[in-house]
């Protein structure tokens, strides 16, 4: 942690901080970069190849993005997100990608500090989040170039670090080691505290003889703890600002059914990991039980393959549906993913074995799990099945943890009466400043707000950032 996370986490007293991130994955990252006074301006000389975007730049010359209407800059682009913000960041980042072109941004990145707010990252990792706790191996769904940050594009990056992109992918370690270098070339340290825990996010007005506060405006209470060698370690900021950037990784869905909390089951794939590594499963072993149809699991087979450990493979939806993840992506991009599917397609627990170590149970719903080691079925058909196993991965997705707001943030979401879901039932925010809808000076950015790739969430950072420096700007001396 740095000497400016201490002086912020040991002095409840201080000043009310104008910003407080929770979460230190790339979208936390993004957004600390812009906060810190890094502005982006369109070079003089640039010529982007969408025609309507490129005449409205040209309309306020010399000045930043962040400073300019973003409504009216998005307007009229289209792509793969539904964030209009995060389409302008990316067609001004990357003009030409989705083309298959490798055109320069037409930005160019100036240290303003008069623009810089103070903030505090708060997260339970290294700065990179989630992505440090992927086993290194797996490579990235997403090409190189759409995983990298403002202004060190990751393929500079691999080439000094003289690492190179496979089928231009890079691999999670890879990934990992920039997003943490990111936040020490750029300058941002000081602002990042690492294995700090939020326990609550609290609506409050603090005493205004011991928070330096001027009027009675509503704050945000942050509390948690560090988590330390010694011990935990509590603390409790103000803040006038909170953006909640903790992504989707921190609670995987349960399939809540019995013995699902047996010593056995695992619903994370370092559980694969830890387990090979120390010998406790070998290709003499029973099969490891995969259960899921997504990519989590299906990195959870490849894993297991590698190393010749036999293989159930369990998904309750047919090999052919078209809501399969794996039908949804480029076999040329994407060719161990289309190995797998293969698999999942050709091979059943009933038919001779054409991959010799895996079983896949398509169409199958999990009843059960039992004590010694077995897993019962029901088939298509209503027929129980009961295999022997010898660790059970429940690989199907992961919800975000709220729980240190009210409500575990339900009345957030865009339906309040739904889950909360990253990918159907988000957090409601203004398309433009990505703050809530039902509380101000609450943002979510990043998964919480539906932009699930790293590509789009840089979006959700300009959007907040050009929100925060305008209310900055308004703020009384």
């Amino acid at each position: 942690m740095s000497s400016s996370g201490k002086d912020h986490l040991g002095a409840s007293s201080s000043e009310p901080l104008p910003v407080i991130i929770v979460g230190n994955g790339p979208s936390g990252i993004c957004l600390s970069y812009l906060l810190s006074g890094y502005t982006p301006y369109v070079k003089p000389d640039a010529v982007h190849p969408h025609p309507l975007l490129q005449r409205k730049l040209t309309e306020a010359p010399g000045v930043s993005i962040l400073d300019q209407d973003l409504d009216y800059l998005s307007e009229g682009l289209e792509g793969r997100s539904q964030s209009p913000v995060a389409l302008l960041f990316d067609a001004l980042l990357r003009p030409d990608t989705d083309f298959g072109g490798h055109m320069k941004s037409v930005l160019t990145w100036k240290h303003q500090e008069e623009h810089a707010i103070p903030h505090v990252v708060l997260g339970r990792n290294l700065p990179g989040g989630a992505w440090h706790s992927i086993e290194g191996s797996m490579v990235t769904l997403s090409q190189g170039q759409w995983m990298g940050l403002p202004d060190l594009e990751v393929k500079d990056w691999m080439q000094k670090k003289r690492r190179g992109l496979r089928n231009s992918r890079a691999t999670a370690g890879d990934i990992a080691h920039y997003y943490r270098d990111y936040v020490v070339k750029k300058g941002l340290g000081h602002n990042f505290v690492s294995g700090a825990v939020v326990t609550a996010v609290e609506w409050g007005t603090p005493n205004p003889n011991s928070c330096g506060a001027q009027d009675s405006s509503p704050l945000f209470q942050v509390s948690g703890f560090l988590s330390r060698d010694q011990g935990r370690q509590p603390f409790s900021l103000w803040a006038r600002n909170v953006v909640l950037a903790t992504g989707t990784f921190d609670s995987p869905a349960r399939l809540g059914i019995p013995g699902e909390a047996l010593p056995f089951i695992h619903h994370e794939l370092s559980a694969l990991e830890a387990a090979t590594r120390v010998g406790a499963l070998t290709p003499a072993s029973d099969p490891v039980l995969i259960i899921g149809a997504g990519l989590s699991a299906a990195d959870a087979v490849l894993y297991a393959r590698h190393y010749n450990i036999p293989v159930i493979h369990a998904f309750r939806r047919a090999v052919d549906d078209p809501g399969l993840v794996f039908n949804q992506l480029p076999k040329m991009l994407y060719p161990e993913y289309h190995k797998v599917h293969q698999m999942m397609r050709e091979q059943s627990i009933l038919s001779p074995s054409p991959y010799e170590g895996y079983r896949s149970l398509p169409g199958h719903r999990l009843l059960c799990f039992k004590e010694d080691c077995q897993a019962v079925f029901q088939d298509l058909k209503g027929v129980e099945k009961v295999f022997e196993v010898s660790l059970v991965l429940v690989l199907i997705g992961s919800h975000p943890d709220l729980s240190f707001l009210p409500g575990a943030g339900a009345d957030f979401a865009v339906d309040p009466d739904q889950p909360l879901s990253t990918k159907r039932n988000p957090i409601d925010v203004d398309p433009f400043t990505y703050q809530s809808t039902r509380q101000e000076g609450l943002y979510a950015m990043g998964p919480l707000a539906g932009d699930n790739f790293v590509r789009f969430v840089q979006g959700g950072a300009l959007a907040v950032a050009s929100s925060l420096l305008r209310k900055e700007t308004r703020k009384p001396p």
